[in-house]
């Protein structure tokens, strides 16, 4: 069963900084891509950072750029996303979630989600 859970959410003031973390069981991590969407009340997921296997490539929303740092851990079977210089729009429910490919639209598994809320 292919479990991805995410933690590290919740209530920080703006400018603040949080780390989200994913820990993934039952495939094997190396060979997925990973990536962090987010889903704001009200408003559709988005895409926020993704991964290539290798940790090699990253690639972000622009949204996010310069603030957001993706990165993983394959010893770990983990992803992380290191937010700082948070801002009120960044809140969001944040989810992790595993690809086959790198560039991709096309998410294959899921994590059920963490609230990020940024007060101003």
């Amino acid at each position: 069963q292919v479990q991805l859970v995410e933690s590290g959410g919740g209530l920080v003031q703006a400018g603040g900084s949080l780390r989200l973390s994913c820990v993934v069981s039952g495939l094997t991590f190396s060979t997925y891509a990973m990536n962090w969407f987010r889903q704001a009340p009200g408003k559709e997921r988005e895409f926020v950072a993704a991964i290539s296997r290798s940790g090699i490539s990253r690639n972000y929303a622009d949204s996010v750029k310069g603030r957001f740092t993706i990165s993983r851990d394959n010893a770990k079977n983990a992803v992380y996303l290191q937010m700082n210089s948070l801002k009120p729009e960044d809140t969001a429910v944040y989810y992790c979630a595993a690809s086959d490919a790198y560039i991709t639209s096309r998410m294959k598994y899921w994590g059920q989600g963490t609230q990020v809320t940024v007060s101003s």
